[in-house]
């Protein structure tokens, strides 16, 4: 790799352990390849290629909505606030025994996640039932949920800042 993108990684690498998103990790039996991306502002994406742990995981069967009963809910609202939970997968925890699975290398060492990261089998459906167990009281009424995508709705418009809150 060019060594102004390797660069690029490192610096991802750290605004990641800075956040507490990473930790270092010195042994691991899962060790999987980085994917640097680069993005059109110049900056990388670090993509984790986690296509063997993902083989070996089970899969979990929590549904996720369908989209045509999300509009339908939707319809004869008249306001609606389209909400996006960027990076919502960092703020799911994960179990300290699990943690090494997630390790991935870089030239400056092996690291692993200490939260849910992007790539993973399970990560959309682990999500939306953190959503659902979240919400359950207010999902098709005032909001629906998909993953990290969320809409706040209102039959009246005097109704949607109570709704938001």
């Amino acid at each position: 790799m060019p060594v102004d993108l390797l660069l690029r990684i490192k610096e991802e690498v750290i605004k990641q352990v800075d956040a507490r998103f990473l930790e270092v990790c010195n042994y691991s039996e899962w060790v999987a390849n980085i994917v640097p991306v680069e993005k059109e502002n110049g900056k990388v994406r670090v993509c984790i290629d986690y296509r063997d742990l993902n083989r070996a995981s089970p899969k979990n069967n929590f549904p996720l909505p369908h989209i045509d009963v999300l509009v339908d809910s939707t319809a004869r609202h008249t306001q609606f606030s389209f909400m996006d939970g960027f990076s919502g997968y960092n703020q799911i925890q994960i179990a300290e025994e699990d943690k090494i699975k997630t390790t991935f290398i870089t030239m400056w060492g092996t690291f692993c996640y200490n939260v849910m990261p992007f790539g993973l089998k399970n990560a959309g459906a682990t999500y939306q039932r953190a959503m659902v167990t979240h919400f359950h009281d207010m999902m098709h009424k005032e909001i629906e949920v998909y993953v990290d995508n969320m809409i706040a709705k209102s039959k009246e418009g005097e109704d949607h800042l109570v709704n938001l809150k």
